[in-house]
């Protein structure tokens, strides 16, 4: 019941107008009662899944021809429908098409403008087929499609990293583990240990994308279609590699976008852990790299200071996608058989991570192209304590068992911090009263650029082994390709 402006009572129905909001709805007949309007802001998802109305239409075609090829449409109602959703398409693009209140859904408003256009042979468009159906292949095609656009970011980003990479491949710098200086590396080295990350993140992305390929369109709502239609050929037409061939699981299935989800989550932990490092090196105690002011911010109150938000809003995005892959996990996880509303959840987290995540790789992209390397702060961080695995693997050149090696070598240490001394000052008849194997050659392990120089394996950060990753990462990122999809759907 609600009360009107003179006090009284009436009910829901009334005061929504009887039936008249529930004009233009596909699943009418039945209901006599109008919905609550409450409930009916509830359960439209317009507002969310209105981005997929390229896709949606171009369902909406391909399934024409099916029934059509089946007998169920003329050539010319085949045409008719046809030609209006081209108009319909044409509305969405231009910014013209007009929403009605009944339009619960993309579907609902693309076959209700289509019947305005043409009349009630529109409506035989949706022989044999659901809304399960339609939004498990819109989303797919929808997806797909944003997944040849991620490549191309992600892409573009690893590019990015391999020219900075050249950049700096003469620029040494400290290592860190435990955020401890560790060993001295090549600046392009930690670079591209990300580029190496990122190839990863991109055959995550394969793997979704062949996940997602898949055509549930011709499944109905869950039994499959009584028409016999060709599913292959409708597949065909939009460009899937093949169909899904159980009609339940089709309409339930959105491991997709779980699949998505954790691709995307996955990755931006790698941005996130790349953003860290950007930040803490930007900083007065680091000062290895600046970002550029087109990426970072001022404060409202200390005018000196030059904040590294973009990569700040990075690792929070990171978060941010953590809870959306784990709030779908637990829509998914206890859902009964078939179709079931709580699936419209998928938009939501779908989108807003899609969209977000393009605009954290386009950021990163221009952080790192632009942020300038300070080669003598990377410099400064070098310490001759860095070089004491060296004194042990000098030793072990000498024969002694790296085991006994590494005690000696602490043993240095020791003495030097007792001494006070660096490494290269102390004599060498304090080093051989540690071993006699130190000869006169050892003054050879005090030089930052052989230490680099001597991790010359595939995977180190010796110029060759360094010079050897970015040929293999270049080879990758010129010959990937993530999958042909269908751009032109109306030809």
């Amino acid at each position: 019941m609600t009360t009107n402006s003179t006090g009284e009572q009436t009910s829901i129905s009334t005061a929504c107008g009887g039936n008249q909001s529930d004009e233009g709805k596909l699943w009418g007949g039945r209901f006599t009662g109008a919905t609550d309007p409450i409930m009916e802001r509830f359960n439209s998802s317009l507002q969310r899944d209105k981005i997929m109305f390229k896709e949606d239409i171009q369902g909406s075609i391909a399934y024409s021809r099916a029934i059509e090829r089946a007998g169920l449409l003329t050539a010319e109602e085949a045409t008719k429908i046809r030609v209006g959703l081209e108009s319909v398409l044409q509305e969405w693009t231009s910014g013209s098409f007009v929403v009605h209140p009944s339009d619960e859904d993309i579907h609902t408003a693309n076959e209700r403008r289509l019947k305005e256009l043409i009349g009630e042979v529109g409506g035989k468009l949706h022989t044999g087929r659901s809304r399960n159906d339609q939004v498990a292949t819109d989303t797919r095609l929808w997806l797909r499609s944003h997944l040849g656009a991620t490549a191309t970011w992600l892409l573009d980003l690893i590019k990015a990293l391999l020219a900075r990479a050249e950049d700096t491949k003469h620029v040494l710098c400290a290592g860190y583990t435990h955020l401890q200086r560790a060993q001295p590396v090549r600046f392009a080295h930690w670079l591209l240990s990300f580029a190496w990350w990122l190839r990863g993140d991109l055959r995550r992305l394969e793997q979704c994308y062949t996940s997602t390929d898949q055509c549930p369109l011709g499944c109905g709502a869950l039994a499959g279609n009584p028409f016999n239609i060709d599913r292959k050929a409708l597949a065909a037409d939009l460009g899937f590699s093949s169909v899904m061939h159980n009609s339940m699981m089709a309409v339930a299935d959105r491991d997709f976008v779980a699949d998505y989800l954790y691709f995307a989550t996955m990755l931006c932990s790698h941005l996130s852990r790349l953003s860290e490092d950007l930040s803490l090196y930007s900083s007065a105690e680091f000062g290895y790299e600046q970002l550029a002011d087109a990426y970072s911010t001022g404060s409202s109150l200390m005018p000196q200071k030059k904040n590294p938000d973009s990569v700040e809003l990075v690792r929070g995005k990171a978060a941010t996608f953590i809870g959306r892959l784990t709030g779908f996990l637990c829509v998914l996880k206890g859902l009964p058989s078939t179709y079931n509303k709580d699936l419209q959840e998928d938009k939501e987290a779908l989108f807003d991570v899609a969209f977000t995540l393009t605009d954290l790789l386009g950021v990163l992209t221009g952080v790192v192209t632009t942020m300038r390397v300070n080669t003598e702060a990377c410099r400064a961080a070098l310490s001759e304590s860095m070089l004491a695995t060296d004194i042990a693997y000098y030793l072990v050149r000498k024969g002694m068992a790296f085991r006994t090696a590494h005690g000696k070598a602490g043993e240095v240490v020791k003495l030097a911090e007792e001494l006070q001394k660096p490494f290269s000052s102390l004599s060498l008849d304090e080093l051989r009263s540690i071993s006699p194997l130190f000869t006169a050659d050892v003054s050879s392990v005090w030089s930052f650029e052989s230490s680099v120089e001597q991790y010359s394996s595939d995977g180190g950060t010796g110029m060759a082994a360094v010079a050897r990753q970015m040929e293999l990462l270049h080879s990758f990122v010129e010959s990937f390709k993530l999958g042909a999809h269908v751009e032109n759907f109306a030809s």
